[in-house]
């Protein structure tokens, strides 16, 4: 039977092994516990802490900022709450606590503590905030030059001049724009000439990527913050605030989260925003503009999107077209990103080849726009002094997908000429055509079910089915 003394001491050696701080105090605010993880926390050597009470150690506490000393008054637990201090030689200290009442045989006894250093984490969080900060400007600045307007969106095929149309009369609008687009059709590009075709034209535009950031970050970014609202604070403007008078394009919007998307919603329909921490509302005349690569309607279904904001974002919404809904400009984009790289790289290109155009009109562009753009200046940085891009100039994929489209088709054809019924006959159109989509993504899983409109786990079952092997990149 384990006695009373080698159960403290089997205590006092787990309290002093744990990586948590543990600081407990008596009902006088003398400290009568305090670890070794506690002492490296704070800096303090445990034997000019212990016997001692809180206040002479830590000087810069009170019995306000003081969760031990609160919970002691007020024997109320206090549960993760931050908490900056100096000790006694001014080191700044920055803690995540648990503070609760201890008590024996129903007398309160005093309280205990149970800490986190989390000073590393703020000073990083503070880091990145404050080099974000830095960078809007130069962001601004640089958006201002390039200023892309509705002449520079290229194509002259009737859905994609409709979404140009559409864009260019709600330009002048207040109400907020969602657009769709898969990735690399242009979205920023239409939201840019929106705004630079507006009566905003001459205030900010700030792009948010809402996928780049952790939420409580974005949130400070988005809303700014107030001194003193969490540890190592600062007032901050944040970019609803510095785009007064402009627009916000919040890209990739379905990546904010739920409970950021609800404060989102609540500036929309009031026209007001809060610091973090701030008890102020500050009135704000921003357009904004939110951007997602997959389907609104279908995000919202899912629960991704709050239904109550969808609606409110979507008082104009613009779909662009994939490249591959509007092939007829698959060449007309060739010849515009051949006169834009003869420009950078100083070189004499006039066409591709007709090989070439026919493996672009077969490919199916899961990358759009951004992938054939990439495509040419790709091609274009390994030619000498060559007039015309040939096959060989890229990558053996574009000419791949031709000729694999080419062989199924064959080979169903020559499969239909048997008894065949119509069910199996579909089945391994199917099957042929998602092994042609699955080998155009390379493999990615995720994407190609996007691509084909059915959930992954549908998409896996089918692989399954049609003994379709893959390597997913």
């Amino acid at each position: 039977m384990i006695t009373k003394r080698t159960l403290m001491v089997i205590l006092q050696k787990i309290l002093h092994t744990i990586d948590e701080g543990i600081h407990v105090i008596n009902n006088e605010g003398v400290t009568i516990l305090y670890n070794e993880a506690m002492a490296e926390l704070e800096g303090m050597p445990a034997d000019e802490v212990m016997g001692q009470r809180l206040l002479d150690v830590f000087p810069s506490l009170n019995h306000e900022t003081s969760t031990l000393l609160k919970v002691l008054k007020t024997e109320n637990p206090i549960l993760n709450e931050c908490q900056t201090y100096l000790n006694n030689q001014r080191k700044k200290i920055n803690t995540i606590n648990t503070t609760i009442p201890l008590y024996y045989e129903n007398e309160k006894i005093g309280a205990l503590e149970i800490a986190k250093n989390i000073t590393k984490i703020k000073n990083l969080s503070d880091e990145i905030m404050r080099l974000h900060q830095e960078l809007i400007k130069p962001v601004i600045k640089e958006k201002a030059i390039k200023q892309y307007v509705f002449e520079d969106l290229i194509g002259k095929s009737p859905i994609f001049v409709k979404a140009i149309n559409l864009a260019r009369r709600s330009a002048n609008s207040v109400s907020s724009i969602l657009i769709y687009g898969e990735t690399g059709t242009g979205k920023e590009l239409f939201a840019q000439s929106i705004h630079f075709h507006s009566n905003r034209k001459n205030k900010p535009f700030i792009a948010q990527n809402c996928a780049a950031l952790p939420e409580s970050l974005l949130e400070g970014i988005l809303f700014g913050t107030t001194k003193g609202s969490f540890t190592g604070a600062i007032d901050r403007p944040g970019i609803f605030e510095q785009a007064s008078g402009g627009t916000i394009l919040l890209d990739e919007i379905n990546s904010m989260g739920l409970q950021l998307q609800a404060k989102l919603l609540r500036v929309l329909q009031e026209g007001y925003i809060r610091r973090i921490g701030g008890l102020k509302d500050i009135p704000i005349d921003v357009r904004i503009i939110a951007t997602t690569n997959e389907k609104p309607t279908e995000l919202m279904n899912q629960g991704i999107i709050r239904k109550d904001l969808y609606y409110r974002l979507k008082v104009i919404s613009i779909n662009i077209p994939s490249l591959q809904e509007r092939k007829e400009d698959i060449l007309l984009l060739t010849d515009f990103f051949i006169n834009k790289y003869n420009k950078i790289f100083k070189k004499q290109v006039w066409m591709i080849s007709e090989e070439v155009k026919s493996d672009f009109l077969s490919y199916s562009w899961p990358g759009n726009v951004r992938e054939l753009e990439n495509l040419i200046e790709g091609a274009m940085n390994y030619i000498q002094d060559e007039h015309i891009l040939k096959v060989v100039d890229f990558p053996e994929y574009i000419l791949a997908s031709k000729d694999n489209n080419y062989l199924k088709t064959q080979s169903l054809l020559f499969e239909s000429q048997e008894e065949i019924t119509l069910s199996d006959m579909l089945s391994k159109i199917e099957g042929k055509y998602i092994e042609d989509v699955l080998f155009s993504l390379n493999g990615n899983i995720t994407q190609t079910a996007k691509k084909l409109g059915m959930k992954r786990q549908t998409l896996q079952h089918k692989l399954k089915k049609y003994h379709i092997y893959y390597k997913e990149l």
